[in-house]
């Protein structure tokens, strides 16, 4: 019988630094994306306040794909990026001024929403992250409903001056979109823990 050596300590700090560069490539890959989901063309609504872009999607695939921790900072990243003036908001726009006006509240609830997603997923089988699409929507439109929208309509209200029933006419033009964005969320991350089984971290005991 073979007795396992005990890695060394070099050993361990070796994986360490591998799993910590790793880790920071993906943040940094995902707040790329959401950028991207962001100035790519937009409609906007509510007197043209609210831009309907792709963010939804990249937020929440941010959670659900590196999980809650990893997900969460993805999207403070992006909006940090986007508060130091890159113009990665959607049309293009940058600057503090952005998370403190009317649309505020939607940008807060991307990085919770993000971290519920992940908090979700991490807690499901990992064969039913690889194959259940719809468990994977589930946990993205519960995200979305209990932060996105809900913060949206708050910033809404304490920004554009709307009452909540003004706020709730502008919000939920967005549903049917975020339905079909968290579709295409929970494919493309089944899709992705397949192919990847470990790139959710391990859940402790």
């Amino acid at each position: 019988m073979t007795i396992p050596t005990p890695a060394s300590p070099a050993d361990t700090t070796s994986r360490r630094s591998r799993s910590t560069s790793t880790d920071i490539a993906l943040i940094a890959a995902f707040a790329a994306l959401i950028a991207v989901c962001a100035i790519l063309p937009a409609i906007s609504v509510g007197a043209g306040i609210v831009p309907i872009t792709l963010q939804t999607f990249g937020v929440l695939l941010a959670g659900a794909v590196l999980g809650a921790r990893r997900g969460f900072l993805a999207v403070l990243l992006y909006l940090a990026v986007g508060a130091a003036g890159l113009p990665v908001f959607a049309g293009g726009k940058a600057g503090l001024g952005i998370l403190t006006g009317p649309t505020g509240g939607y940008l807060l609830g991307f990085a919770l929403a993000a971290l519920l997603c992940g908090l979700l997923v991490e807690r499901l089988p990992r064969g039913t992250i690889a194959s259940s699409v719809p468990v994977v929507f589930l946990a993205g439109i519960v995200s979305s409903a209990l932060f996105i929208h809900t913060l949206g309509m708050a910033g809404l209200v304490l920004r554009a001056d709307m009452s909540w029933q003004e706020a709730w006419n502008t919000d939920k033009i967005f549903w049917i979109g975020d339905v079909v964005k968290n579709v295409l969320m929970a494919v493309v991350a089944t899709s992705v823990h397949r192919a990847f089984p470990d790139l959710l971290p391990r859940r402790r005991r």
